[in-house]
């Protein structure tokens, strides 16, 4: 197809062969064979050097608009593969106000403009349903347990902290322990993580003689925190939340080693995107760094 394209836009045999810098005789040659297996005579040969005949001016006519298309397609491919374009779908269960997750993906948009970031909230298990159906690239989630057909990296730690309005008195404590809020109304979503902040809550305060207090309320998580500045009720949250301004509303840290949750990336080892793989280099480096910085 190139000796072909060339020798009609030359006009010559010789022509064609400077401009691909190839003899004349390979140019011949493949102009013939490309004939023979058509079974269309394209050019006419003569004193005059080469032109088309009505046959191959119209092969040309159709054929160089679908190269160009091909030609684009293979370009848009091989950026995508240098992550130059591309989509990407992530998976979160927390706030993007500040902390590792929000310095990643900004560092990764930076790097990677041509890449469109694609953000999702949920639960965890309804994340990891679509990152095992490819439908979601990668979530960020609590835990570093193994997560059964999926690659599992932690990359960073968070401390839980208690939201609670600033009405309240153990708002003004430097720091909480779970004794002191047994008799407290706890509040979470309806909706992911809300169900995994319930499981956290019991886990960390029942015992035989206590059961804590947990209401749902369908409601996402930024509504749920400014009712907890209405007074409604208090609700643990990780520490990137302290980015979120709301009026009313104070953070104060749980004081327990038990209170430093571990964040995870999780991705299907099946999935080729390259820009999920270079994302997943981006968060090992930024992890790395954060914690030599320590």
């Amino acid at each position: 197809m190139r000796y072909v394209l060339a020798a009609a836009e030359s006009t010559s045999i010789r022509g064609a062969a400077d401009l691909l810098g190839v003899e004349p005789s390979s140019v011949s040659k493949a102009i013939r064979d490309f004939e023979n297996r058509t079974g269309v005579g394209l050019f006419e040969r003569g004193q005059f050097g080469t032109r088309l005949t009505e046959a191959g001016r119209q092969f040309i006519e159709q054929a160089v608009p679908a190269i160009r298309q091909i030609w684009q397609a293979i370009q848009c491919a091989e950026a995508a593969g240098r992550v130059e374009t591309g989509r990407l779908r992530v998976g979160v269960i927390t706030t993007l106000a500040g902390g590792f997750l929000r310095e990643l993906l900004c560092r990764y948009e930076a790097a990677h403009a041509g890449v469109r970031l694609d953000i999702r909230d949920g639960g965890r298990q309804d994340h990891i349903r679509t990152i095992r159906a490819h439908q979601l690239d990668v979530g960020f989630f609590t835990g570093n347990g193994e997560v059964k057909g999926c690659n599992t990296v932690e990359l960073w730690r968070e401390r839980v902290h208690i939201a609670l309005p600033r009405s309240h008195p153990l708002s003004r404590l430097e720091k909480l322990d779970w004794s002191q809020l047994v008799d407290e109304v706890f509040i979470v979503s309806r909706f992911g993580p809300g169900p995994e902040i319930r499981d956290y809550i019991v886990r960390r305060i029942c015992d035989y003689s206590t059961y804590p207090m947990v209401e749902y309320h369908d409601v996402h998580q930024e509504t749920l925190m400014h009712m907890v500045a209405m007074g409604k009720g208090i609700t643990p949250v990780v520490e990137a939340w302290r980015g979120v301004t709301i009026r009313d509303l104070s953070l104060v840290p749980l004081s327990a080693e038990a209170d430093i949750v571990p964040f995870s990336a999780v991705w299907s080892p099946a999935n080729d995107n390259p820009s999920l793989q270079r994302l997943i280099s981006f968060a090992r480096e930024l992890a790395k760094q954060t914690r030599a910085d320590r």
